[in-house]
Formats: C-alpha cells, sequence, structure tokens
C-alpha cells in the first residue's frame, strides 16, 4: 500500500502497464480495464439494440456523468458540458464572447497553450486587436501583481494555462482569478494538464470558463472534454452554433439553452462519456489531493535521477512543480530521445514550439523531451527511465 491507495492493484487492473512504462501522461495517459469495458459493454449495447434505442436508455447514467464532473471540479451540473476535444471547448466559448473591435487587449499567460494562442491572435489580427504577454516572477510563473497593473477598460479577456505543457511549473491561477474579478474582466482557464492531477475548486479560481480535456492525467478515453461555463456569465456569451439540443426551434423561435449545453452538440459517444464518467469516478474515489501528493513525489523523484546525470539538463521553472518533467540531453534532439527511448519500452513526449510559442521563445528553446508522471508509475519505473536517459546520453 503506498499512501491510501494500493498502486499495485490499480496496475494490475490498468492493461498498458504491461506493455512498458509509461510517461507520457500529459499527453494521453493508460485507461483502466473498467474504464475500457464501461465503453465495449456500451458499444455492445449499440450493436445489438441500435445506436438511437441504447441512447434513449441512457439518460440517467450520462446525468450522473454530468453531476459527477461537477462534483469533481465545484461547479454545478448546468454549468458543464461535454465536448469532443479541449480545443473544442476553448474554441467554442472564445467565439461566443463579444466580438473584439479595433484597441481591444487579451492579455495571457507567458506559458499559454498554442492552439489557444492561435485562436486568440487570429481573431485578433481581423479585429486590429492586440494580445499582451503577463511579465513573470522571478520562478518563471504568471505574475498576479504585474496583470494588476495591465488592467484596463480595453481589456476583453484574460487567458491562463494553468500547467503549461511544456514544462513543470504550477501557475498561480486563483491569484489571477482574483486580479480578473476585482477589474471584472473574462478569465478562461486552460485545466487541460490539471484535471485528475491537482484538486480544481472553480469557485476558488474566479474563472468564467475552464476546459480539459479527458484523456490526460484524468485518465479517461480519447475523444472526451469537460467544459465548465460559469452560468451567472452564460447571457454575455452568444454560441457559434446551435443544434436540436442546443437551441431546438419551438414555434418558430430559436430556443437557446440557458445552461452550458447550449455549447453541447446533440451528436456525441455516450459510449466516451460513460468512460469519462467511470474514469471520474476512480479519480474521486482516490482522492484527488492523494493523486497529487504521489505525482508530486514521483516527480521530484524524477527530475533529481535526471539533473544527476551528464549532458541532461532539467527545464522546468516555478516554485510549485506539476507532474510534467521537461528535460534536453545535449547532443541528441527530443524526438530522436523518444524514439531511442521507445526501443526499450519506455513512452515519452517530445514537444516543440507551436505547444507553447511564448514560452519557449522567451526561453530560447526549440523542443523539449517530456516525461510526465502518474499516480500508476512506479519507483522501479523511474529509474529504468534515468538508466535509458543516462546511456542515452553516454552515447550522443
Amino acid at each position: 500500500m503506498m499512501g491510501d491507495f494500493d498502486v499495485e492493484q490499480l496496475r494490475s487492473e490498468t492493461p498498458g502497464c504491461k506493455a512498458g512504462a509509461h510517461f507520457n501522461h500529459s499527453g494521453a495517459s493508460l485507461p483502466s480495464r473498467s474504464t475500457l469495458e464501461t465503453i465495449w459493454d456500451y458499444l455492445r449495447e449499440e450493436a445489438a439494440d441500435g445506436p438511437m434505442e441504447t441512447a434513449a436508455r441512457a439518460g440517467e447514467r450520462l446525468d450522473a456523468v454530468r453531476a459527477d464532473a461537477a462534483s469533481l471540479i465545484g461547479a454545478d451540473p448546468g454549468e458543464i458540458a461535454f465536448t469532443g476535444s479541449g480545443s473544442a471547448a476553448w474554441g467554442m466559448t472564445f467565439a461566443a464572447l463579444p466580438p473584439l473591435v479595433a484597441g481591444d487587449r487579451i492579455l495571457v499567460g507567458r506559458q499559454e497553450w498554442g492552439g489557444n494562442l492561435a485562436t486568440m491572435q487570429a481573431a485578433a489580427e481581423r479585429a486590429g486587436a492586440r494580445i499582451e504577454v503577463i511579465p513573470v516572477c522571478e520562478d518563471g510563473s504568471v505574475d498576479a501583481s504585474a496583470l494588476a497593473s495591465m488592467m484596463d477598460e480595453r481589456v476583453r479577456l484574460v487567458s491562463l494555462t494553468w500547467l503549461p505543457a511544456n514544462g513543470g511549473l504550477i501557475n498561480d491561477a486563483a491569484a489571477v482569478g482574483r486580479v480578473t474579478r476585482a477589474a471584472g474582466v473574462p478569465y478562461f482557464v486552460d485545466a487541460g494538464q490539471a484535471l485528475g492531477q491537482i484538486p480544481i475548486d472553480v469557485a476558488a479560481l474566479g474563472c468564467y470558463v475552464l476546459k480539459a480535456a479527458g484523456r490526460k492525467f484524468l485518465r479517461g478515453p480519447r475523444g472526451t472534454a469537460l467544459l465548465y461555463v460559469r452560468r451567472g456569465i452564460l447571457s454575455q456569451l452568444t454560441p457559434p452554433y446551435l443544434d436540436v439540443g442546443s437551441g431546438p426551434i419551438v414555434d418558430g423561435k430559436v430556443n437557446v439553452r440557458d445552461d452550458a449545453r447550449c455549447f453541447e452538440s446533440a451528436e456525441n459517444s455516450p459510449a466516451l462519456l460513460l468512460g469519462l464518467g467511470n474514469a471520474i469516478r476512480e479519480a474521486r474515489s482516490l482522492s484527488v489531493a492523494a493523486i497529487h501528493d504521489r505525482i508530486a513525489s514521483l516527480a521530484d523523484t524524477l527530475r533529481d535521477h535526471l539533473s544527476s546525470i551528464p549532458k541532461v539538463t532539467v527545464r522546468d521553472l516555478g516554485s510549485q512543480h506539476s507532474g510534467i518533467v521537461s528535460f534536453t540531453v545535449g547532443g541528441i534532439a527530443p524526438v530522436q530521445l523518444r524514439a531511442a527511448l521507445a526501443e526499450r519500452a519506455i513512452a515519452i513526449g517530445a514537444n516543440g514550439i507551436p505547444y507553447t510559442p511564448l514560452e519557449m521563445t522567451a526561453r530560447g528553446l526549440n523542443q523539449i523531451a517530456r516525461a510526465s508522471v502518474s499516480y500508476i508509475n512506479t519507483v522501479q519505473e523511474i529509474a529504468l527511465l534515468s538508466d535509458a536517459v543516462a546511456e542515452v546520453a553516454r552515447r550522443a
């Protein structure tokens, strides 16, 4: 028994653990057998009884998934929508804001995820608005005090990637929320790497919108994402498109839903959503706080191991660290390192500038290797990864 849960039991219930050492949980984690079977069982029902007929019986089960998702982040079920990806969730809510005009300002953290940034930059260029980067503290994290000094009547949005994709820091999202709340400015949080890794309380964050994919640290299926939209701000948003679920026409008039499901398509995969619900229940049963403690401990151990290897430079910033460990090895490109480790049945990521353009450019980095730790990893796997990196580094 380790912490409050039995890691070996959890690993035995995760088929992917038999294939090798998985350190790419920030890309996509390994689902449990129970999550997989939830999906398979539903698909078998569809095959036998018909997709529409099976969906008609699944209403209460899907309502329970929404309620569990809301509880996971401290929201109300009416503030939750499900989408096929985090990008779709973020893009729809951004498009729902009042149109930008010349002179408007958008303030972003230096670690803003590249997809969000591209969406904002394209809109700003069309309108004659501009994007400005919030200064960072000495440790590289977003500086909420500097943000406060930037606020004025032209600021239309503050956007923050809470746990950056290309590094191990954890931004102080709640401090940013206090600034935006005082100024009355919309605040979007990208929690893609936070969901399932650290406790989330949307009220404490003070955000208008929060989005996250289910496939990462939560260990849900790919093709699922959670979108939170604060109920009190829905009247300020205009969904970019509607369908018979989000805005049906009744008596000749469009009736847009008055909850977050105005951003949800009527066409989705109940099988994947039920799988997501299983992953959420598993995380809640273990306690996300306990999950975070174990991930933090394992990630710090990995940082220590990698820091001791010649030619290896750990690239993480921040005073608070996530389960993402970014590093480079002198003499070998991260994509080559990833391939060399894959030959040893060890999975890591390798990301370039497009993932966090502002951060990577500011630091003069073209690419980083990314080893992300889950609570189902072990100290033995960390030693295996470290030894393999050391071997590759010696040969570089």
